[in-house]
């Protein structure tokens, strides 16, 4: 299981500073998918839940299980 390395991701959200999207759930995220290449709703569920940040920001959201992450991620593409 991967670990979210959490100095790159800092590195990774100031390079992207200038981008519209601003929520760090969601830059989170596109790191995941770049950084680690996890593009499955499933294997992002499980490294978010394995750390305590990653827990905090899916509670949040009301996330309990890889199929809301994967509704998350169907809606937000939707738009």
């Amino acid at each position: 299981m991967s670990k979210i390395n959490w100095d790159e991701y800092k590195k990774y959200k100031k390079e992207m500073a200038n981008r519209e999207e601003s929520d760090n759930f969601k830059l989170l995220l596109e790191f995941l998918r770049s950084f680690y290449n996890k593009n499955s709703p499933f294997e992002v569920f499980d490294i978010l839940d394995e750390d305590e940040i990653g827990k905090m920001m899916l509670q949040k959201r009301d996330i309990l299980r890889p199929e809301d992450l994967e509704d998350y991620l169907y809606k937000k593409l939707s738009r």
